[in-house]
């Protein structure tokens, strides 16, 4: 299949497809993205639905306060050195420089997190990255957001309680973790220990090897080991193998339950009916019928100016949430003009402000034409989560079906290991830790 590519500016873009807009400035937006290789399918939906939304508020709304959204991709093959490589590209590019960088990749997170402070460009990991950097006092310039994977974890530990019938029944209780044998999966370990500890059930952790197309003998510990359930914590390839493998040995979809990362469309239809009753958790949902998919589609994609190759994946869950990427970057955007005014080009500094006070409520959501697409949103100096907050969705066979409202992350367990972990890495680094109650 060929692959579009957006390796060109998006002003030049729509400046090409007779955009009549007046700009004052152009704020220029680094895409680190993959569309190539083992996971490219998942980026393609990703990068597809945050380009179509920054489109759509360039044609809709003539930018951010009059300032043009420009963007460019930087393939990455979800390659840690290559990320490194494209954060160098981007990094000075545009006006004032690269607004953010986001990277989607845990791997990559890591590879750069030191550099961004220096740099003075914000590290913005929606879903994924290093989970202590959701305290800000240590990591300024590290945004998490919405809810780390040690709140993933937490809430699908609960998600579990609620099917077993209450968080006392898991003790005594096998709970399996089959885990990307990477950064990204390993970043599980620690909550699921201290789940463990504190709720009386055992975990049992079960790597697997990029990119995850063969689990004969993952599968066959699990059915040695009789957990009562699996979690997936998987990515590309990896998700649909799990899925089609247990059935083979005989283990029920119903008693597994994957991360946001293994709930997309991408990971359960190339498994076939086998998958029907498959759940993931999700920090946005599915669905093509909310007002913000459907302006997509009428001034970006009525229009000939969509990312999209594959169409009808459009209001999928993976560009659904790209869409939540290109609101988030927006709404940062908006934020940060309102304190240091409109009509020109932000500074990384400036645009990291805005990250840091974000307030995505639920009149803004309305606003925004996402009512439960995305949880609400608050960011503060202490805290670069700002939610810790998903839904759970069930595959019926050809569509995903919300079966839960917004579960919240167990946060007596989880902010305190984050702090810890945090000032951990604040000795070791020698960092002093910001006051917050000097920050405005």
């Amino acid at each position: 299949m060929k692959l579009k590519q957006t390796v060109v500016l998006g002003a030049a873009i729509a400046g090409l497809l007779g955009s009549a807009a007046a700009y004052s400035a152009e704020q220029f937006i680094g895409l680190p993205s993959y569309r190539v290789g083992p996971y490219g399918a998942n980026g393609a939906s990703l990068y597809g639905g945050w380009i179509d939304y920054m489109q759509m508020v360039n044609d809709r709304d003539g930018g951010v306060g009059g300032v043009k959204l420009v963007w460019e991709e930087c393939e990455t093959e979800y390659n840690n050195a290559r990320g490194v490589e494209c954060y160098e590209r981007l990094k000075n590019k545009g006006e004032t420089g690269n607004s953010s960088f986001q990277p989607l990749s845990t791997g990559i997170t890591y590879s750069v997190i030191d550099k961004v402070a220096e740099d003075k460009i914000p590290l913005v990991t929606i879903g994924y990255g290093r989970t202590d950097a959701a305290d800000g006092r240590v990591f300024p310039w590290v945004f998490p957001l919405i809810t780390t994977y040690w709140s993933q974890a937490s809430a699908i530990v609960k998600y579990i309680g609620m099917k077993a019938g209450g968080m006392d029944k898991l003790k005594g209780k096998k709970i399996g973790l089959l885990y990307h044998d990477s950064a990204y999966g390993k970043e599980s370990h620690a909550i699921m220990d201290k789940l463990a500890e504190k709720h009386g059930f055992e975990v049992v952790k079960i790597a697997v090897a990029h990119p995850g197309n063969e689990q004969q003998a993952q599968w066959l510990q699990i059915r040695k080991e009789r957990p009562d359930y699996v979690i997936l914590w998987g990515w590309g390839v990896m998700n649909s193998t799990a899925i089609k493998t247990a059935a083979k040995t005989g283990y029920p979809r119903d008693k597994i339950v994957g991360v946001w990362w293994s709930g997309s469309e991408e990971d359960v239809i190339p498994a076939g009916s086998v998958a029907k009753g498959y759940t993931a958790a999700g920090f946005n949902v599915a669905g093509a019928g909310y007002p913000v998919i459907k302006d997509i589609e009428q001034h970006v994609y009525a229009k000939g100016h969509g990312n999209m190759e594959k169409k009808d994946l459009v209001g999928s869950v993976l560009y659904n949430r790209g869409v939540v990427h290109g609101i988030i970057m927006v709404e940062a955007l908006r934020t940060a003009q309102k304190k240091f005014g409109e009509g020109k080009a932000l500074t990384g500094e400036q645009v990291r402000w805005g990250f840091e006070h974000l307030d995505i409520d639920a009149a803004r959501l309305k606003a925004l034409g996402a009512s439960g697409f995305m949880p609400h949103l608050k960011v503060s100096c202490e805290d670069h989560e700002g939610s810790g907050k998903v839904k759970f969705q069930t595959w019926d066979g050809n569509q995903w079906k919300v079966v839960t409202d917004w579960v919240e992350a167990d946060r007596g367990v989880v902010r305190p290991m984050i702090e810890a972990s945090a000032a951990a890495y604040a000795k070791e680094k020698g960092i002093t830790p910001r006051d917050c109650s000097k920050e405005m």
